[in-house]
């Protein structure tokens, strides 16, 4: 029955530079849309998206961030909570990809999550639809050492404009911050496993 299943609410980062795609892939992910029309972002904004994984009802908070750099910082309350983190750079853009190393620090710094060596983040290069892939500038080889060099994370080759690759990067982000939770569930539990109650009857108390 469908309301003995579970309901779980993810919060879902997207951080990477002004331009890359960021609105573009959660636009096609969640309305099936494409706009040749460029808006900056201001601020932050989200939208959300239910899905099913494994009959677990999911419900995605997808947070869009304007990667404007007088906007980068936007404190520690619109990190706060966030389940996974999704990086995006344009793979024509060879100035997105060496800002990655900034906003997977940027995230740590500002999220805090008690486990940074476990945090589910996922990679997607995007755009790789333009010019037929003749004005790249990252090869697909570079992305993936990136990925290796942080701790293996997903790498995803994205078209937010021919919707290629989109829900594949989403769905495997949530599936990753689920695992992840479920992880930390155990882990908490183990260490918050209360004292046993054991009567002090003779010697000091502290």
């Amino acid at each position: 029955m469908a309301s003995s299943r579970r309901r779980t609410l993810l919060k879902v980062i997207v951080l990477g530079d002004s331009g890359v795609g960021k609105t573009s892939l959660m636009n096609q992910y969640v309305n099936k849309k494409f706009s040749q029309q460029y808006k900056a972002t201001i601020g932050a904004d989200f939208v959300t998206k239910e899905v099913l994984i494994e009959d677990r009802l999911v419900t995605l908070q997808i947070w869009d961030t304007a990667g404007q750099e007088r906007f980068q910082s936007l404190g520690v309350a619109f990190y706060r909570g966030a389940d996974c983190c999704m990086l995006v750079y344009d793979v024509n853009a060879k100035r997105s990809f060496n800002a990655l190393n900034t906003w997977h620090d940027e995230f740590l710094t500002q999220a805090s999550p008690s486990d940074p060596k476990h945090f589910p983040f996922i990679l997607l290069g995007n755009k790789i639809d333009i010019d037929a892939g003749n004005r790249r500038a990252i090869p697909e080889k570079k992305a993936k050492e990136w990925c290796v060099s942080k701790g293996n994370i997903p790498y995803f080759e994205t078209s937010a404009k021919d919707d290629y690759n989109v829900d594949s990067a989403f769905l495997c982000i949530a599936k990753l911050a689920l695992e992840h939770e479920h992880d930390q569930d155990i882990y908490f539990k183990t260490v918050a496993q209360p004292a046993p109650d054991i009567e002090h009857t003779s010697g000091c108390a502290c």
